[in-house]
Order: structure tokens, then C-alpha cells, then sequence
């Protein structure tokens, strides 16, 4: 009677013993993904080296300065139906404005969605380049020359024009 009795009372048998080794067991594997997720995925948000950009924004500051010395304003017009970029710039003052321009198209959560463009101005006094693909989301744009930059932020999609201003101090 008692092999029967030892038989039926096996542990594995038991359902509350696979519960005690169930969870414990299920939370170590959970950990294990974790892990394996946050290795594979960049979420992009930390910067590698802020000391270094840290010590870059007095020099941005000083563009910043320039461009509202210069009285720099600019439009920027998305068209998607010709999948073109175009950027008109006006000043206050006599400014000769540069034949080439930076802007770069910043997204605020994934710098991998990064884009920098350089665009040559043409004869009627504007700069064109082609229209680069952008992923939904909010964007930061920074128009830049060699002394000044102006910026300002879109939406996409949705945003098709964007007036870019100097920042104030």
C-alpha cells in the first residue's frame, strides 16, 4: 500500500511544485529577452560623447547671434508633387548671402533618421535640392553657413511650409 501511496505522490506530478519552479524559471527567461532586446535595439536618445557637445552650444550660441545680426529669415516649402526643397532666404541689412547651404533635418527621438543636405543657390536666388524621404514624426532644422544658422521644427506629415528664424538669446 505504500508503493501505491509514493507512486501517485511523485513530484512532478504535483502541480503545485511546477507553479514554485514555473515562475521563477519564466522570470529568467523574461530577463534573458530583455537582455537580447536591449542589446540589439539602438533607441538612439543618449549621446556618446555630451561632454563634447556640451561644449559646442557657446559656439552655436554665437551663430545664433550672427543670424539675428544679419537679420536672416527663411522659408522652407516642402513639395511633395515635384519632390523638391526649396529654401528662400532674406536679410535686413546688405548680407551677401553664401552659394551654398547646410540643412540638416534632425528628428527629436531617432538620430538614425538623420538627414544633412548641402544646397547650391541657383540664379533666381534660391536654393533647391531634391526632396528626401522622411519618416512620420517631429523634425528639428538647422540652416546653416559658415557663421549663422537658423532653425525652426516640422511635422511630418502634415507641415508642407516652415518659416526658420533666428533663436533669440
Amino acid at each position: 500500500m505504500t508503493t501505491n501511496m509514493t507512486e501517485n505522490n511523485r513530484w512532478y506530478r504535483v502541480p503545485f511544485v511546477w507553479l514554485l519552479v514555473g515562475l521563477p524559471l519564466l522570470a529568467v527567461v523574461g530577463s534573458f529577452v530583455s537582455l537580447a532586446l536591449a542589446i540589439r535595439s539602438d533607441d538612439g536618445l543618449v549621446e556618446d560623447d555630451y561632454y563634447r557637445r556640451g561644449k559646442e552650444i557657446n559656439r552655436t550660441l554665437a551663430r545664433d547671434h550672427a543670424a539675428a545680426t544679419h537679420g536672416l529669415q527663411g522659408r522652407i516649402d516642402l513639395d511633395d508633387a515635384h519632390h523638391e526643397l526649396l529654401i528662400r532666404l532674406s536679410s535686413n541689412n546688405t548680407t551677401t548671402l553664401p552659394d551654398n547651404l547646410q540643412i540638416k533635418f534632425l528628428h527629436a527621438t531617432r538620430a538614425g533618421f538623420d538627414k544633412t543636405l548641402i544646397l547650391p543657390r541657383h540664379a533666381d536666388g534660391a536654393y533647391r535640392a531634391p526632396l528626401p524621404p522622411f519618416e512620420p514624426g517631429h523634425w528639428n532644422l538647422q540652416l546653416a553657413a559658415q557663421d549663422w544658422r537658423l532653425t525652426g521644427s516640422l511635422h511630418v506629415p502634415g507641415d508642407h511650409h516652415l518659416d526658420l528664424r533666428p533663436t533669440s538669446p
